[in-house]
């Protein structure tokens, strides 16, 4: 029976600390290898590894955690996606500081979630993102203070790393920061956010991009900035 793999560089870390113990003449090591102190290689460390590990040579183990390690890539793109996806029908449909604390939970939760497994898996992009979803459940469930926090994190993020963004990522960074500032009470640099979202989403490229943004900045609330 095979062991739980840990990371491929856990087993590298492993190969080497073994190689290292019995070079030290430690007895648990020695008798792990079956081998004398003297001339223990590296490479035999491995085989040691792999054949504890429940595999033939290190190169089948190597490839086993290769393996692993894109099943659980896979596995968190799968759960960013569909906490992305949900959490955003939460905010756009009937959330707001009315909703049951039950529900305000579970759709702020639903968002840090998306964000960590998309910092396993995903680049800036959909950092700024998944920071800029968090800022909008939190303006939804009435956390001003949090919400702010998130919308910086976003358009910092897409001024540092403009490369990574699409063009409309600079528009919800601008909404983003907009609505929380309207939510935190700070009207005139609301207002200034406002006005830059609404200027950046005339310029989109594409028809559905703007199509999108207009819902956004169409919809409440936007404690009497609009």
């Amino acid at each position: 029976m095979t062991r739980t793999l840990p990371s491929l560089d856990s087993l590298k870390a492993q190969a080497k600390q073994l190689r290292r113990a019995v070079a030290k003449g430690n007895p648990a090591a020695l008798a792990r290898a079956g081998a004398a102190a003297e001339g223990f290689t590296l490479r035999e460390a491995q085989l040691v590894l792999a054949r504890e590990y429940g595999y033939a040579g290190w190169h089948e183990l190597v490839s086993a955690a290769g393996d692993k390690m894109i099943a659980e890539r896979d596995l968190h793109r799968w759960f960013a996606v569909e906490l992305n996806n949900d959490t955003w029908d939460q905010v756009e449909q009937d959330l707001s500081p009315a909703s049951t604390p039950a529900e305000r939970e579970r759709a702020l939760y639903g968002a840090y979630a998306a964000a960590l497994h998309w910092l396993e898996v995903g680049d800036e992009a959909n950092h700024a993102r998944a920071e800029h979803l968090i800022s909008a459940t939190a303006v939804a469930v009435g956390l001003p203070d949090v919400a702010l926090r998130h919308a910086r994190r976003c358009a910092q993020l897409v001024e540092e790393h403009p490369e990574a963004m699409a063009d409309w990522d600079h528009a919800f960074a601008a909404e983003g920061l907009a609505r929380a500032c309207a939510a935190a009470g700070l009207t005139r640099e609301a207002a200034g956010h406002l006005a830059r979202a609404r200027s950046l989403t005339a310029a989109l490229a594409g028809a559905g991009d703007r199509e999108v943004l207009e819902r956004r900045l169409a919809a409440e609330p936007w404690f009497g900035l609009t």
